[in-house]
């Protein structure tokens, strides 16, 4: 009897990919505080992994392989330009405390992902070895 992980590890894979996804887009903001006219970008986690679960397939398809890309899509969802709290006279609208608390945030999220995972991992491997 094969193991289908698709069904073993439940959603926690998806999330992952995705918490990893959001984890650069943070890291690009916050590398770019100080760069005139930069505007933060973020991703909305929870439409983005409804999506996801729900296969929905909104990603535009290419008939073509010279068609274009879209370079404000990540993983089937558009990239969010994040409002500021305070406006920046140079036009940059990352603010670093938002950013790093958000990046922390999702750290957190994403090492729970891992958890799960490494847990069903587990409850796998007890089934296997029959304990």
């Amino acid at each position: 009897m094969a193991i289908n992980f698709d069904s073993a590890l439940g959603i926690h894979p998806q999330a992952l990919a995705l918490r990893e996804k959001r984890s650069e887009i943070l890291a690009s903001n916050l590398a770019n505080a100080d760069t005139p006219d930069y505007k933060a970008r973020d991703l909305d986690f929870k439409s983005v992994f409804q999506q996801a679960l729900a296969g929905d397939g909104s990603e535009l398809k290419r008939s073509q392989q010279g068609h274009l890309l879209s370079h404000n899509n990540v993983l089937g969802a558009d990239l969010l330009y994040r409002n500021p709290q305070q406006a920046s006279l140079d036009g940059n609208t990352v603010e670093s405390h938002i950013e790093q608390a958000k990046y922390a945030e999702n750290a957190v999220q994403y090492e729970a992902s891992l958890r799960f995972i490494n847990n069903k991992f587990s409850g796998l491997m007890s089934a296997i070895k029959g304990e």
